[in-house]
């Protein structure tokens, strides 16, 4: 959420597992110039798939142009995932235009005698479908309504929960995040079957790594573990509080 890439590197190096970094467009205070910079960053940190979530269609092309590997937006209907595919993919499969010149260089080979190759344009192209995974948001009514049909378009990959927004859309927002009501756990497990029956997989936004190894008991297969803004929060208040 929050810009900067010695904050990107800093969480990036935090962990040697780290397998995506959810760039957040939609409610952090990072601009497009902001954010192909953190791409770059988190690729340079071996952190396979930078995730770019952003609130309207017209974004996509500008983070596809930055190689950012994931996408992530909200919508309402198995039309609205058709067109997100359309508009994140270039044809056959899609009408995005290409443009390569400032995404070839996020993701380069390292030579062992030193030195880097960067990818051609050729080269990306080839992959620039097949390396690209579509996630999708599943967090208000209207998309709850359709989990089933959106979860079966071709070229959407994962379903996205939000839990907090999710929460506040079926009417039972989450005031003690150890605590949700029933009928929002039921609706969570809701959209992680439609995933598993549609063989995609489902993420979900989770605090504490603790409830992200919890979700992952329960069949789910990408789990956020901390925000940073949160992350600095928590360290911060520890740290002030055991001066006192």
């Amino acid at each position: 959420m929050l810009p900067g890439t010695a904050l990107t590197r800093s969480i990036c190096r935090s962990a040697s597992n780290l397998d995506w970094l959810l760039i957040d467009q939609g409610h952090g205070n990072i601009s497009d110039g902001i954010m192909y910079e953190i791409v770059a960053a988190t690729a340079a940190c071996g952190a396979s798939r930078p995730l770019s979530a952003f609130p309207q269609h017209w974004m996509i092309k500008r983070i596809r142009r930055q190689r950012a590997r994931n996408v992530g937006l909200c919508l309402g209907t198995a039309e609205d995932a058709r067109n997100v595919v359309r508009f994140s993919k270039v044809p056959p499969e899609g009408n995005r235009g290409f443009e390569s010149l400032l995404a070839v260089d996020k993701f380069v080979g390292q030579h062992p005698h030193g030195g880097v190759k960067q990818l051609t344009s050729v080269e990306y192209l080839q992959q620039a479908n097949s390396s690209l995974v579509i996630a999708v948001q599943i967090e208000t009514k209207a998309t709850l309504e359709n989990e089933e049909k959106i979860a079966a378009v071709p070229g959407i990959d994962v379903l996205f929960i939000g839990p907090f927004d999710l929460a506040i859309n079926i009417g039972h927002p989450i005031l003690d995040p150890a605590r949700m009501v029933q009928e929002l756990v039921q609706t969570i497990q809701s959209i992680r079957d439609a995933a598993h029956a549609a063989s995609k997989a489902v993420d979900i936004y989770c605090d504490t790594g603790e409830q992200a190894t919890a979700y992952a008991n329960r069949g789910f297969h990408m789990m956020s573990a901390m925000a940073d803004i949160v992350g600095i929060w928590k360290v911060f208040s520890q740290a002030f509080d055991a001066t006192r």
